[in-house]
């Protein structure tokens, strides 16, 4: 059996997806059930059983032995939360407990880390273990994140395969639940179908034109490919942390260009000023380095902007339809 937690999230419920398109059937799905909104991420995909999140890892105890490997990606998210004590509970010691029981009983591990661990991007966006101890994130999810990373790779003792994925800019089919946290192209989708425009943020940095802000925008069907890869070529000594971007940085503007294109529609981009309260938190470029991932093997060419916005717009948003 192969466990995903967060099973009914954004990419977790993809995860599953891509599972069963390769024949995997016997899938535990671990998370919060209890949000109506998110049924539909996982109710038509096959799986063996549900599990409710409080009762994984005490599930886990007792059935590892039929458990060939755990996806750990849910997490709190909510990068505007600013309550420690959530993401302690949620992201980090959770997180903790999990690793200690794979750990105790041989089964692979793999968890989702996070971009937002680099904070600004004063020291570069490389996933070398020498870097996280002296990164500064933004805010207490990027903290969560970072604190965990630097906690794995103190152990002595690990599971004999570990991977944890630094996601950069994902977005794609099944983050409908996610309003506020949802990607800039849900946003966009939405706000060009109801007023036939999009507004975005100022740059408040000479560096860079209003619009001209930088991010790694990662398409999800590219996500879970990568995370297929990785339990197919488990080998201990490539056990670590990794980026998960695309490895090139695109502006906001060809964002929402893209967005406009696949709507058939002519731009209209307006731009207002970043909210007081983010605009020192705010992050105006990002961009992964993917020499890391590449050098164990991983050749399959990352989607390109222009084409991941057009499926995500023209096969999910307009229709309304989930992967």
């Amino acid at each position: 059996m192969i466990v995903v937690t967060g099973a009914a999230g954004f990419i977790g419920s993809c995860l599953v997806e891509k599972l069963n398109e390769e024949g995997f059937f016997e899938l535990i799905l671990v998370d919060d059930f209890s949000r109506e909104e998110k049924k539909a991420n996982y109710e038509n995909k096959k799986f063996k059983t549900l599990v409710d999140r409080g009762d994984f890892p005490q599930w886990l105890i007792e059935q590892h032995k039929l458990v060939e490997f755990v996806f750990h990606i849910g997490a709190r998210t909510d990068t505007t939360e600013f309550d420690v004590s959530i993401f302690d509970e949620l992201n980090l010691n959770y997180t903790k407990s999990l690793w200690k029981i794979c750990s105790d009983n041989s089964i692979p591990f793999v968890y989702a880390s996070s971009a937002a661990t680099y904070g600004l991007g004063e020291l570069g966006y490389k996933d070398d273990h020498a870097l996280p101890i002296d990164l500064k994130p933004l805010n207490p999810y990027g903290e969560s994140k970072n604190d965990f990373d630097i906690w794995a790779l103190k152990q002595k003792k690990h599971p004999y395969f570990w991977a944890g994925f630094k996601f950069f800019n994902v977005y794609g089919p099944n983050e409908y639940h996610k309003g506020r946290m949802a990607s800039v192209i849900w946003h966009a989708f939405n706000q060009i179908r109801s007023t036939g425009a999009m507004k975005l943020f100022q740059s408040h940095n000479s560096n860079f034109k209003d619009g001209e802000q930088l991010r790694d925008f990662i398409y999800v069907k590219d996500v879970v490919n990568v995370l297929f890869f990785i339990m197919n070529n488990r080998q201990s000594e490539n056990s670590g942390l990794y980026n998960l971007g695309t490895g090139k940085a695109r502006s906001f503007n060809a964002l929402v260009h893209s967005t406009f294109r696949a709507l058939n529609l002519a731009p209209e981009i307006s731009y207002i000023p970043t909210p007081v309260d983010i605009r020192d938190k705010y992050q105006y470029f990002t961009e992964a380095d993917m020499s890391k991932l590449k050098s164990i093997g991983y050749s399959n060419v990352f989607t390109s902007l222009e084409k991941g916005v057009e499926d995500y717009v023209v096969n999910y948003l307009v229709k309304g339809g989930y992967y």
